[in-house]
């Protein structure tokens, strides 16, 4: 980032240098020689003070305005003795007059102003040349010399604010056209929120309707098919609730309490599996332990992708759920019986995807999976991830 500071130090340096070496250059060369005349040495003195006074911060700028009207009258007062009657600080009479009119309020630069302006009167009739007899010669050398710089000084600070000003009035409208862009986004999602959840709702609710009608609508020895519509429904319900939650934050609303499920929502999917038919027992070992919020959504995942695959490719038997706390891994494992007609699995079923998904969530938490069929024609899928130790 820029330092307007330091940069402002520097350049007030280069213009108190510019005045002094133009003001005590002048004085040289043109004035009267130095020698042992004392009061040439003090005007040379004068000029070297108040020209390096124009360094001084903003705030002085009406007391080095002043310092320079002094010294146009005390100047000549003692130059006159020498045969010298120039008025030796031009430069810095202009630039005193021109801080004055940029940096000070207007009751403080008028008032410097009006002194140097009286200096300047004062010191004219004191030199006692045809300035001094015309009074229209008088008013011009004190608007060129005073008045002039002391305007322009006025209109570099009022150009510099409006130029700030319509900088402050484009970052406001850039600002307030984002805000436009991100209200216009945020009402289009809640458009297609809407849309969504009431086309998508209805459909997936009216596959778990139908699902139910076709099961109740079963004869007694169709027992695959009842277990594949049980699937269905449970499935439907899940994905209602997944629905819901995922079209509420595309809604954009505040869905801080509405906590993505997980082991404390173990008890309620397998009521749900219950429901459907499928018995499930359910066995808890070790002293349960807080879990990291993505570590307990990801084992709550893994759950009801391997209950929902056990109600839909079992044989309808009891499914044993185990869930072990240990010291350094939790665990997780299902095991359920296989329908013995069960046909080999082809590509896109769930031996392919089902597991794949529960490869990659054991993956992202640095766990092991481990799955496949137990000689009793049992299917067993354990998956545990390691925790820090107590």
């Amino acid at each position: 980032m820029r330092d307007v500071s330091g940069s402002l130090t520097r350049q007030s340096l280069l213009v108190a240098g510019v005045c002094l070496v133009a003001d005590v250059g002048l004085f040289l060369i043109a004035g009267p020689p130095l020698g042992g005349n004392w009061r040439a040495w003090v005007v040379l003195a004068g000029l070297v003070a108040f020209d390096a006074a124009l360094a001084a911060p903003a705030r002085f700028s009406g007391l080095v305005a002043a310092g320079h009207a002094v010294l146009l009258v005390v100047s000549p007062l003692l130059l006159c003795k020498c045969g010298f009657d120039r008025v030796p600080d031009n430069a810095g009479v202009l630039i005193a007059g021109y801080r004055a009119g940029a940096w000070l309020r207007t009751p403080q630069g008028l008032a410097a102003l009006a002194v140097v302006c009286g200096g300047l009167t004062a010191s004219q009739l004191i030199v006692d040349n045809r300035s001094a007899h015309d009074w229209r010669l008088l008013v011009i050398n004190v608007l060129v010399t005073a008045v002039l710089p002391w305007l322009v000084g006025r209109y570099t600070t009022a150009r510099s604010g409006y130029l700030e000003e319509l900088d402050r009035q484009a970052e406001r409208r850039r600002h307030d056209e984002q805000e436009a862009v991100r209200r216009a986004v945020t009402e289009e999602r809640s458009a297609i929120a809407r849309d969504l959840h009431d086309v998508i709702s209805h459909h997936v609710s009216a596959i778990g309707v139908h699902a139910g009608a076709a099961r109740l609508g079963l004869s007694g020895d169709s027992a695959q098919v009842r277990r594949s519509l049980s699937a269905v429904e449970s499935a439907s319900r899940s994905a209602m609730v997944d629905l819901r939650r995922l079209l509420d934050l595309l809604h954009g609303q505040d869905t801080r309490s509405q906590r993505q499920p997980g082991l404390g929502n173990l008890d309620e999917l397998l009521d749900g599996l219950r429901s459907a038919g499928l018995p499930v027992r359910f066995t808890r070992y070790g002293t349960a332990r807080e879990l990291p919020g993505s570590l307990d959504i990801a084992l709550y995942r893994i759950a009801q992708e391997a209950l929902t695959n056990a109600l839909r490719h079992g044989d309808g038997g009891p499914v044993e759920v185990e869930l072990a706390f240990r010291q350094t891994e939790v665990s997780f494992t299902v095991t359920n019986p296989v329908a013995p007609d069960r046909p080999p699995a082809t590509p896109g079923e769930w031996p392919h995807l089902g597991l794949t998904g529960i490869r990659q969530r054991v993956a992202l938490f640095g766990g092991e999976v481990a799955y496949g069929p137990r000689p009793d024609d049992r299917w067993q899928i354990r998956v545990s991830f390691p925790l820090e130790v107590p």
